[in-house]
């Protein structure tokens, strides 16, 4: 593959990612009470925003290369909503809804399910992906599809995160537009 190709390729699949953000998580990113999560860090230097958009980004990438057929709606929603717990859970305890500020990771899919339901209409499919993204700490395991991609893309961004190896921010690819412009994209 030359040069230009791997580009035109890179180009494509970018495209195909804001299309898809853009048709079935447009009402999230659009929301108010999402734009909050930019103020919450969750690995390394990322926001959960940005974590949220890149999980989101590898889905539906994984759900394509594996050709898995899975509903891209509640893939989206489920990956882009998984960590909704609107707290700072670096700050052992003082900051509202980090009831178990030691246990994060068990119990901010339940918080993150409570705050999306509260927010959002969601589909069985979207409550399972946000309630056991966390799996194996969640105990029970993921029962659908888009439940495990989102899982295993959660995974590695969060590991390329924590290691400071993810340093694009996604937002600057896909969702630095106005919501208006992401239509035309």
């Amino acid at each position: 593959m030359t040069r230009e190709e791997k580009h035109r390729f890179i180009e494509e699949r970018r495209k195909h990612v804001r299309e898809v953000l853009a048709k079935h998580g447009n009402d999230i990113l659009e929301s108010h009470k999402f734009h909050k999560t930019k103020h919450f860090i969750q690995h390394g230097d990322m926001s959960v925003y940005d974590h949220s958009l890149s999980v989101a980004e590898r889905a539906i990438r994984i759900n394509r290369f594996i050709h898995a057929k899975c509903n891209e709606r509640d893939l989206v929603r489920g990956a882009l909503l998984h960590d909704y717990f609107l707290y700072d859970w670096h700050k052992d305890g003082k900051d509202k809804g980090n009831v178990h500020p030691k246990l994060h990771g068990f119990f901010h899919p339940s918080t993150a399910l409570k705050n999306a339901s509260r927010d959002f209409v969601l589909s069985e499919r979207e409550k399972d992906i946000i309630k056991k993204h966390m799996w194996p700490l969640t105990v029970i395991p993921p029962m659908c599809r888009e439940a495990w991609i989102v899982t295993m893309a959660d995974k590695y961004c969060s590991a390329m995160e924590t290691f400071g190896l993810h340093k694009a921010k996604i937002r600057a690819r896909y969702i630095d537009l106005p919501a208006q412009d992401i239509e035309r994209l």
